[in-house]
């Protein structure tokens, strides 16, 4: 995969799921002179680094997809990664995107030229490469979160961050323990408590978990959704449906957090007895304030006798493992990181450079903000996929993406037909909107009493959308050209 021209009119960052998306739909508009690059050494971004044993996606496989191009043969109504991962390869070869892609080029710099309307990239190998329109796919789960505990140097095991998995490290009789009980952990305990010694959760807050209800696909299903792709886009809408009325646990409707609530204590009931353990387990906060979690073996694991659930938190670490404030050492071979990504920080570590030397980490100092997701202010010829408010609970993030990629090329298509040099969000409509993204905010349970990776530092959620997907669909279809400056 390359491409050996230097300047290009459009430059994709990130060759994952928003990447591929942006890729396809432009070559369909017949925009061809585009470049996607990526620092990875292949294509599916997230699905390319989390390969932990369980890795896979908490929506159905039907809806983690694009609508332009349904899989038939998906396996199960959950897929693990490596077949999510063949399934976005597959999308970079039936839609031609080889030759639009050059992997292992990382970008250190993007600034943008006010005189020429040029963005200029440079790479940690000094290579420079420029475009007319800069286009972020890098999404929010790219970047591990590493917190930093007193005396990690001194550890003698080995230590990785789950989205960094050592697979050359066999775990069978190791004595292991795992930071973290969220999303990736509640997939890989139930595969390494099989075969390890014995297992150490460390617990920052307990987690809603539901079944997921996962089974494979028949071949009956899979002839239909060949033969019959009507049937299987039925069945897509049906799951999209299904998960729209989610929103009601987001939106704060007591119905709703009622009903999810009691089917997560129904569910916790069923597999855990112990009433210590049953405690430790069940949330305090009201259900959706963080990511609702689903699994079919996640309790449980948490039943086997080789599994110590500690809600006690680390204090230190020694040559031997970690110690908790209460004083207790939990001996570790090793000690696998499960304490998720920099969601916050978006498009760290690149040192984005807009005009008037507008640095973004300046400008976000306080917390990420965008025009839909997809603008930002002093930053013109910029466009994001997968940014600021964007995030769902509820649903698939492909179909935000997919309304963000139709909203850019008419933007494109916008400069492209009047031959402008830049594109820009007008400031005072920036600010404005970001007050009314926060507003509709204090609607939701997000802003309830818990930590979670929606909010930053400051308690602001800068990860979600407030409103339902469908709402979205609607605010992305017609851009309003007002809201931007031409030059």
């Amino acid at each position: 995969m390359h491409q050996n021209n230097t300047f290009n009119e459009i430059i994709i960052i990130g060759a994952g799921m928003s990447g591929i998306c942006m890729g396809a739909k432009l070559l369909k508009a017949n925009i061809n002179n585009f470049l996607i690059i990526d620092k990875a050494d292949d294509v599916a971004g997230t699905w390319h680094y989390n390969t932990y044993p369980g890795s896979g996606c908490d929506v159905r496989s039907t809806l983690y997809s694009y609508s332009f191009n349904l899989n038939p043969n998906w396996s199960r109504m959950f897929s693990l990664h490596d077949e999510i991962k063949a399934y976005f390869r597959n999308c970079v070869n039936k839609f031609k995107l080889q030759d639009h892609i050059q992997l292992s080029k990382e970008v250190r710099e993007a600034r943008f030229s006010e005189e020429t309307g040029i963005w200029t990239l440079i790479l940690m190998d000094d290579s420079v490469l420029t475009c007319r329109i800069l286009i972020s796919g890098l999404g929010q789960l790219n970047n591990p979160y590493l917190p930093e505990f007193k005396g990690a140097d001194n550890f003698l095991g080995q230590a990785f961050h789950s989205a960094r998995w050592n697979h050359d490290l066999d775990l069978t009789n190791k004595k292991v323990s795992i930071i973290g009980n969220a999303a990736s952990a509640l997939q890989f305990i139930p595969h390494i408590v099989k075969s390890a010694e014995s297992v150490n959760v460390f617990q920052r807050s307990p987690n809603y978990v539901i079944p997921r209800n996962d089974r494979a696909y028949s071949s009956l299903e899979k002839k239909l959704f060949c033969f019959f792709p009507f049937f299987q886009r039925l069945h897509r809408l049906w799951i999209f449906l299904r998960q729209e009325m989610f929103y009601g646990v987001i939106a704060n409707y007591k119905l709703s957090q009622k009903i999810l609530t009691n089917e997560f204590k129904r569910y916790i009931a069923e597999h855990i007895t112990d009433k210590d353990k049953l405690k430790k387990l069940t949330p305090t906060y009201p259900i959706g304030c963080k990511r609702i979690l689903v699994s079919d073996d996640y309790y449980q694991a948490m039943n086997n006798a080789k599994l110590k659930l500690v809600t006690d938190p680390i204090d230190r670490f020694d040559q031997y493992g970690l110690t908790t404030q209460n004083g207790v050492n939990y001996e570790s071979d090793v000690i696998i990181y499960a304490t998720g990504f920099k969601t916050n920080e978006f498009l760290s570590p690149i040192s984005f450079i807009g005009k008037q030397n507008c640095n973004l980490d300046n400008l976000w100092e306080n917390g990420a903000e965008s025009y839909k997701g997809i603008c930002i202010k002093n930053f013109p010829n910029f466009f994001m996929l997968y940014g600021p408010n964007t995030n769902l609970g509820s649903n698939s993030i492909i179909f935000m993406v997919e309304q963000q990629v139709k909203f850019i090329i008419k933007c494109i298509k916008k400069v492209k037909s009047k031959n402008f040099k830049s594109i820009e969000i007008k400031e005072s409509i920036f600010d404005q909107y970001n007050l009314s993204i926060q507003k509709d905010m204090l609607k939701t349970v997000w802003l309830a009493s818990c930590d979670s990776w929606y909010k930053n530092k400051h308690g602001k959620v800068v990860n979600n959308w407030p409103k339902s997907p469908t709402s979205y669909y609607f605010h992305m279809k017609f851009p309003n050209f007002s809201h931007f400056n031409f030059l």
